[in-house]
């Protein structure tokens, strides 16, 4: 509810009252006859897609024929006359395209919004999609047509299938289609390119960066509301930058590959470069109890743990084992050697900057627990709860598995990647008796009779009825909220 209103109050914030009346008068009447236009392009564009999809095998490419280059021609005229239809009047397409032999993969970036499209239905290069998405009706036969590289969520080995299918094509010599790669692999606000995936740049085989612009003043945070609902005319840029072979070096690193390319990217856009990635937005916005403060180091240590290759296959597996290592270390602190040993990796620069993130009284040395904590976090960045079980078997004691204030502390400043958090109230809280400790039990509350629910306890409160406290693990630990959060419960008589 709070953040709906925050919501609604960034947009009277944002746009003057004119615009907020455009917007309100455009859904009524520009709006649906854009849908309606949509809507028809694409029932017009299906049997074209159809009859050039019948018969196709998905391992082969068959010669491009006469009249499966003229569907093709039909469809790009369909597609270009949705978008004019949609209010992109004007498209300037800057540079050469290359051809298939001579740039397999084209790269585009930024990527920002459902726009982006554009430069898809142009070229009709193929693309990378959920294998989920051929089953859609109508929507389904139209992704056919361009012989996208499926990605199956349910196969464990689909990311390695992917990236070998990429290479496959991409060292056809040119009898298939050229691969069009966001390499961002996430949307951006266009203010600067993040870190790219190595997936486009694998093959070791030339690119063609393509950069993307919208020449039109938008507001960045409702641009795509704006544009559908209100933009009469909105231009598209499209600039096919020289094709980019890598040198012997980069064929064999294709991260220092994609760093080259996304160098040149960026100069063209005229925007700066970040060493964020697309598995940190992921831990900035994931959707569970965690919410990371913007101040957070976690950002930073995630992008060390990718760099020194220590984000484990198996999670699960490795975390336990982690977990159970370090709960018999029962809080010794170790050195910088002791860390190396732990992780069992050489001592290098940059495993000095993970030692320091954790190095907090800067006495060369560290709680082992907090390590195995924060990779949790950026590992599992939804499953807060799986974090806090982790962390409470690190930290209990074996007598009576329970934790003191100070112990709750350190998980929880960990779990956020600050230095300083006060816990006193949300401790109090918990444990209404005065105990001085809390444990992490399995609770069935009255709203789950056959479930079982984790809860955050006082040891001497066993049985008693539970209600929901504040909003979720953040800095704000007001016993006075009555949010929920699952699994965070306080006890009391």
């Amino acid at each position: 509810m709070t953040t709906n209103v925050y919501c609604w109050i960034c947009v009277l914030n944002t746009f003057p009252f004119f615009s907020l009346l455009q917007i309100a008068l455009m859904t009524v009447t520009l709006f649906p006859i854009r849908l309606l236009m949509a809507a028809f392009m694409m029932l017009l564009a299906w049997p074209f897609a159809f009859l050039a999809s019948v018969g196709r095998s998905e391992t082969t490419v068959e010669p491009q024929c006469l009249w499966r280059r003229l569907v093709d021609i039909i469809l790009k005229i369909i597609m270009r006359v949705m978008w004019f239809a949609g209010g992109f009047h004007w498209m300037k397409v800057k540079g050469r395209r290359a051809l298939p032999a001579e740039a397999p993969i084209l790269t585009l970036a930024p990527h920002s919004s459902y726009f982006d499209a554009i430069p898809v239905t142009m070229t009709m290069a193929s693309i990378v999609m959920k294998a989920e998405s051929k089953d859609i009706p109508l929507w389904g036969t139209l992704i056919k047509y361009i012989r996208p590289v499926f990605v199956s969520r349910s196969d464990q080995d689909s990311r390695k299938k992917t990236v070998e299918e990429i290479r496959r094509r991409a060292h056809s010599g040119g009898e298939w289609p050229q691969i069009m790669i966001f390499p961002e692999g996430t949307c951006t606000n266009r203010s600067c390119l993040i870190t790219f995936k190595p997936g486009a740049f694998i093959p070791a085989v030339p690119v063609q960066p393509v950069v993307i612009r919208y020449p039109n003043k938008l507001v960045r945070l409702f641009e795509i509301l704006w544009l559908t609902l209100c933009q009469l005319h909105n231009e598209f840029v499209i600039e096919f930058l020289p094709i980019y072979t890598p040198s012997e070096e980069e064929k064999r690193n294709p991260a220092l590959f994609a760093i080259n390319v996304r160098r040149i990217m960026a100069k063209a856009l005229g925007v700066p470069i970040t060493d964020y990635s697309f598995e940190d937005c992921q831990l900035a916005m994931a959707e569970g109890q965690l919410r990371l403060p913007v101040d957070t180091c976690l950002l930073e240590y995630a992008k060390l743990v990718r760099r020194l290759g220590l984000k484990p296959k198996n999670t699960e597996k490795v975390l336990q084992e982690y977990g159970n290592r370090a709960r018999k270390l029962e809080g010794q602190k170790l050195g910088l050697d002791d860390f190396a040993q732990f992780l069992d990796v050489p001592v290098s620069d940059m495993l000095r900057d993970m030692f320091a993130l954790f190095d907090e009284h800067d006495d060369n040395c560290m709680d082992i627990r907090e390590y195995v904590i924060a990779l949790s976090v950026v590992c599992r960045p939804a499953k807060t709860l799986e974090t806090m079980k982790l962390a409470f078997k690190m930290f209990e004691a074996e007598e009576d598995g329970a934790i003191t204030e100070m112990e709750l502390a350190v998980i929880l400043k960990t779990a956020l990647g600050v230095n300083h958090l006060s816990v006193s109230r949300l401790f109090t809280a918990i444990d209404a008796q005065d105990t001085g400790k809390i444990t992490f039990g399995l609770h069935s509350g009255p709203c789950h009779r056959h479930q079982t629910k984790p809860s955050l306890s006082s040891p001497n409160l066993q049985g008693t009825a539970a209600t929901k406290t504040a909003n979720g693990i953040c800095p704000d630990f007001s016993p006075n909220d009555h949010g929920t959060i699952d699994g965070l419960h306080k006890k009391h008589n």
